[in-house]
């Protein structure tokens, strides 16, 4: 259950994201100011959620040892290094936003915003894969 959550959570930013970009694309930079904090709360909800399942019950192991594993595998660890990735990133990016320095900000949220999607869809097929594509074979 905590998990369909934690993944609905990811959703919700992905959305988020791609509203806010297209909010600043339309120059409407308050409604993009007000999508972006919000989905920094739901992204920080998300972190809580994500750390406290971890900490309750650990990490599920993909079932099998064949290319689907491999498969599995190399998608999660794409998913982990860009996640860490973003650690830096979004801080640097909400400082430059809220020190309105909005070149360098537009800069570095480009790069930001193209990890933070890949994150947050490769966390949705991460999800479906292990609890629905192989639930415990």
């Amino acid at each position: 259950m905590l998990s369909a959550t934690i993944t609905s959570l990811n959703v919700v930013c992905l959305v988020l994201l791609l509203a806010g970009w297209s909010a600043i694309r339309r120059d409407m930079r308050d409604r993009h100011r007000r999508l972006m904090v919000t989905n920094l709360g739901v992204a920080v909800l998300f972190l809580v959620l994500y750390v406290t399942q971890v900490v309750l019950e650990g990490h599920k192991r993909f079932p099998g040892d064949d290319w689907v594993r491999t498969v599995f595998l190399s998608i999660l660890g794409t998913h982990t290094l860009a996640a860490v990735t973003l650690l830096p990133l979004v801080p640097t990016t909400l400082y430059r936003a809220f020190k309105q320095q909005f070149e360098a900000h537009a800069r570095i949220a480009r790069v930001t915003m193209v990890i933070w999607i890949y994150v947050s869809v490769t966390g949705v097929v991460v999800y479906w894969m292990v609890n629905h594509l192989r639930p415990g074979i």
